[in-house]
């Protein structure tokens, strides 16, 4: 068996409707993990459950507020129910908003997005930590930005959360490395995600005149975030903890302010 390969493994993905999310959930199963879907939507998580299914692996989809710890402990415990352990959990849940000037971003948005890009995450690693504490095993991957390493200018609760994701998995990585848990980040850039395209965010793959744009100076896909949260949750990176593996390419925004 390849140490790639994540045979009955048990894992769980946060914001598993998303783009990257699903890309995710998708890449898991087929490396041969069961795969739990969680997110707000039922409908949603349900087609993605059904697209793994697909796969031929076991799938559940579990409605879940990240930012509600009532919500949280039931996803993990829905979990271990129906599986009977929890090796993996990718912290993919979260977003952004319109950019903005630091001196415009009203106080309720700031408590909004730190919910929901840091208080959430923290609340599903104590929740997992826990249960895998028990194991004596398990993997946890969160999803931060290149936004909390450089900053975001446009979107300050954005970034500062961000960079609190990093802080987290840190010091979770440290504390509870005595329990054989591997804790750590992955900090995607601009992401040619199906809601950015639709935005005209990304840049096109072609100049006006026809000419290809160099692979490695275009934004990357879900799928290149997925295939790194597959690599971090294999045998493979099973010495790999603490760690912030950026996913971007040679795409100037997400390394420059300007």
């Amino acid at each position: 068996m390849s140490k790639f390969d994540l045979k009955d493994r048990v894992t769980i993905v946060t914001g598993g409707a998303g783009g990257i999310g699903t890309e995710i959930c998708l890449e898991y199963a087929r490396a041969g993990a069961k795969v739990v879907v969680a997110s707000r939507n039922q409908e949603n998580i349900e087609k993605v459950a059904a697209e793994v299914a697909e796969l031929e692996v076991e799938s559940l989809a579990v409605v879940t507020d990240i930012t509600k710890p009532d919500d949280v402990d039931r996803l993990i415990a829905t979990t271990v129910e129906k599986f009977g352990r929890l090796d993996v959990l990718v912290n993919n849940a979260g977003g952004g908003s319109a950019m903005k000037k630091a001196e415009d971003t009203p106080y309720e948005e700031w408590v909004r997005l730190i919910d929901f890009n840091l208080t959430g995450t923290f609340l599903c690693c104590i929740a997992a930590g826990k249960q895998m504490i028990e194991q004596n095993g398990g993997k946890i991957i969160n999803i931060s930005s290149t936004a909390g390493t450089k900053g975001n200018p446009g979107m300050l609760h954005y970034s500062a959360a961000k960079a609190g994701v990093i802080s987290l998995t840190n010091n979770l990585a440290f504390m509870w490395a005595k329990h054989n848990i591997n804790v750590n980040c992955v900090a995607p850039g601009l992401i040619a995600t199906p809601a950015m395209i639709g935005w005209k965010v990304i840049p096109p793959a072609t100049l006006e005149d026809g000419t290809e744009v160099p692979r490695l100076e275009r934004p990357p896909g879900p799928e290149h975030v997925a295939e790194m949260c597959r690599f971090l949750a294999s045998p493979a990176a099973d010495l790999i903890t603490g760690e912030v593996i950026p996913v971007r390419a040679w795409f100037k925004l997400d390394r420059f302010w300007e």
